[in-house]
């Protein structure tokens, strides 16, 4: 499932009035923005505690969302998309999750792989193999350096431009375009002989 946030009709202004209206203490802004962002938000943190920390997922999700609303005065139109500063906020959860944790996930578990590809096959027969493609697709990006696999979620699924990860990464244009090829040459490697539109 691709997870496009152009496909969300966001409004880099319009964000960013729903922003001061919630520090305003309008009711209703915050709500917008959430239901605009909450799918490839929890998407991201989910890709990038991989499945041997899934059960952290919704709680990397909150605590973004949670700081979302107390630093809503931070946000600056200015130095980038909401979009940015949304993902830049997950990473951030993610990686405190994972020094915490002391752990660094590799692989996946298989538990979720129908979320990443769809399953359109008609037949028994396509779906076992689109099922199993996802699965070999979701094993892929999860083994992926943390770096590239964010690069990844965040051009792939994300819809960040490369500009827009190198700001929420903290990097520049140049290394982050570095960590997608890379991200995406593995990918390929890992899936040769497979035809996939995902890499």
């Amino acid at each position: 499932m691709r997870l496009s946030l152009a496909a969300m009709e966001s409004d880099s202004a319009e964000d960013a009035e729903l922003l001061r209206a919630h520090s305003a203490a309008n009711p209703h802004a915050f709500a917008r923005l959430y239901d605009r962002y909450d799918k490839p938000c929890f998407q991201f943190v989910r890709r990038m505690l991989g499945a041997a920390h899934a059960v952290a997922a919704e709680d990397v999700h909150q605590e973004t969302w949670i700081a979302i609303s107390k630093n809503a005065h931070d946000f600056d139109p200015a130095r980038g998309s909401f979009a940015s500063w949304l993902f830049t906020i997950a990473r951030r959860r993610v990686l405190d999750h994972l020094r915490r944790q002391k752990v660094v996930p590799l692989r996946s578990d298989f538990d979720d792989a129908a979320m990443m590809v769809a399953d359109p096959g008609p037949t028994p027969l396509d779906r076992v193999e689109s099922r199993e493609l996802a699965e070999r697709l979701v094993t892929a990006v999860e083994a992926l350096p943390l770096e590239q696999r964010g690069a990844f979620i965040m051009f792939a699924h994300g819809g960040l431009s490369l500009e827009e990860i190198a700001q929420a990464t903290g990097v520049s244009a140049e290394t982050a375009k570095s960590r997608l090829r890379y991200a995406r040459a593995k990918l390929r490697q890992a899936l040769a002989g497979e035809r996939s539109d995902h890499v």
